[in-house]
């Protein structure tokens, strides 16, 4: 997933992806597409702790047997 990060050129808010070492920033033009970037990693982040905490969950209900 792309960070926003402020462009070095332009200083406009901007997608900020590493390819092969090398940064490239793309303008983003609606506020509305930051706010769902915003959700999205927001949503990514829960569903990353709900899956660890069921590895969790699951590791411990294997040692148990």
């Amino acid at each position: 997933m792309s960070d926003i990060k402020i462009c070095p050129t332009c200083g406009a808010k901007a997608k900020y992806k590493v390819k092969d070492d090398k940064e490239t920033f793309s303008a983003v033009q609606d506020e509305d597409a930051f706010k769902k970037v915003g959700q999205l990693k927001k949503a990514m982040q829960k569903f990353k702790e709900k899956a660890e905490a069921l590895e969790k969950e699951l590791e411990e209900l294997k040692s148990k047997t």
